[in-house]
């Protein structure tokens, strides 16, 4: 996830989206999962990462009285306890607790929930001295492909009903959930909640007083952002201040655009570190935002004041009267730092970034939250498999800034235009993808990468000397 108010902050990501009714969060991939034996108490030893493993492709085929999550229903696994540990704290944990009660209440099962605002550093002591939680929330894929490659992650595949899940998530989800496990490619996880981060936010009444047109496409956009400049404004809002994360809001942009300019193969290559950022495709892509960060004319307050303007605040001159700048690029989380006042879907809305060359189609760039399973007992799975339906975070949803990655949270959840109109653009993204620097090794993605854009923004550094310090991060 980003460092935004969330979890980019802390960040990294969604984590975290083909439907056919609408999103919910949980992806990942996985067989029917129904065990055979008797449910497991809940202080039975904790089984090896193996040994879970061993059982999830012996259990693969569900029983005849149906899935974990059927079983569940029916009482058969009243009083017993499932672990769980994240980063959700203070109001999130609220939400998540209230979006899990009638599931327990159904089912007789406790999912004891511990929130951490140190989850990063924590979950990998964790893990490594045996004390790992039954399922753990990763809002940053990238930590959770780390420790999928010691084995100690549950391979889902023998775990969740595969046809389920390709029917329930947009392929790309399901992608995002397969990592490297110690002896080849496993489903580390479920995806279950989901923010976007291709909007770009402007003040609706005013942009429709004014006589402007939401752009379709880049060549639009940017004759918009010179026309807005005639009359008068910078169009574009841009603030990258963050603190110690100061420059995260910077790879945003470059993500969104790296997208939108080469293949989905070389974007997947580049996060790897298998494309240098030293490339011809990301230098481009970093050129192309330069065209509007570098000119004068459209940003509000000149390039240099991009690096000294927090992220949160740059929007503000959004909501004067009349504006004073027109658009902001940022995550849906963004709107928390609007005005109370500024009611959606009358004083400001969002337009999806426009696609630059038509061949890579409408690709979306997501963050989210990704479940991973660490102790295999029948229990648990029925907890996984409630993630994956859109029913595990409908009151999320419902109580706005959320986003459901799943195929089966109806649009008439989402209490705003906007945020049904959010739900169907991923729903109908022609690619979905991650946030790049939240699934890069953390001396790149929250090191080097930051400081690179914010020194070549602030002038510091010329763009060639930018990358290559990007890169050296890689390098050590």
């Amino acid at each position: 996830m980003k460092k935004a108010p969330g979890r980019k902050l802390s960040l990294a990501m969604v984590l975290c989206l083909s439907f056919t009714m609408m999103l919910s969060g949980c992806g990942g991939n996985n067989n029917n999962a129904a065990p055979t034996a008797a449910p497991a108490a809940t202080e039975a030893p904790a089984a090896t990462a193996a040994d879970n493993n061993q059982e999830s492709t012996n259990n693969a085929e569900a029983t005849a009285d149906g899935s974990p999550l059927d079983l569940a229903m029916k009482g058969e696994y009243k009083g017993t306890k499932v672990t769980m540990f994240g980063p959700f704290v203070d109001a999130d944990q609220v939400k998540f607790e209230s979006s899990i009660k009638e599931f327990e209440e159904k089912t007789g099962i406790d999912i004891q929930y511990e929130g951490s605002k140190e989850f990063e550093a924590t979950i990998n002591i964790r893990v490594d001295g045996g004390n790992a939680p039954d399922i753990a929330d990763f809002p940053q894929p990238g930590l959770l492909a780390s420790i999928a490659k010691t084995g100690k992650v549950v391979d889902l595949t023998g775990v969740l009903d595969q046809e389920k899940l390709t029917a329930n998530y947009n392929k790309s989800w399901l992608d995002m959930s397969t990592m490297d496990g110690k002896d080849g490619k496993i489903m580390a996880g479920i995806w279950n909640r989901s923010n976007v981060k291709s909007l770009v936010w402007y003040p609706k009444k005013q942009f429709d007083d004014a006589g402007y047109t939401v752009p379709q496409t880049w060549d639009e956009m940017m004759a918009l952002t010179e026309q807005i400049a005639k009359d008068g404004d910078p169009a574009w809002a841009i603030g990258i201040e963050s603190g110690a994360a100061t420059g995260w809001a910077a790879t945003d942009w470059v993500e969104n655009i790296m997208l939108r300019t080469t293949t989905p193969e070389n974007y997947d290559k580049w996060v790897a570190g298998e494309l240098p950022f030293t490339s011809p495709e990301v230098k481009n892509a970093v050129d192309v935002m330069s065209k509007i960060w570098l000119n004068k004319d459209y940003v509000y307050g000149g390039a240099k004041s991009i690096v000294t303007t927090a992220f949160g605040d740059a929007p503000k001159p959004m909501f004067e009267n009349p504006p004073k700048a027109w658009f902001n690029l940022m995550g849906n989380f963004i709107t928390s730092f609007f005005p109370e006042t500024a009611k959606v879907d009358v004083d400001y809305d969002w337009f999806y970034l426009p696609p630059i060359d038509e061949q890579y189609g409408k690709p979306v760039l997501v963050a989210g939250d990704i479940y991973a399973m660490f102790n295999d007992r029948p229990e648990v799975r029925a907890v996984m498999e409630f993630f994956t339906t859109g029913e595990s975070i409908k009151s999320w949803v419902q109580s706005g800034g959320v986003v459901a990655p799943m195929n089966d949270a109806p649009l008439d959840w989402y209490q705003s235009e906007s945020d049904r109109r959010m739900a169907q653009l991923v729903q109908d993204a022609s690619t979905l993808r991650f946030d790049g620097s939240d699934l890069m090794p953390g001396k790149v993605g929250a090191g080097t990468f930051w400081k690179g854009m914010t020194d070549y923004v602030s002038g510091t550094a010329t763009l060639d000397q930018a990358l290559e310090q990007i890169q050296s991060g890689w390098n050590n």
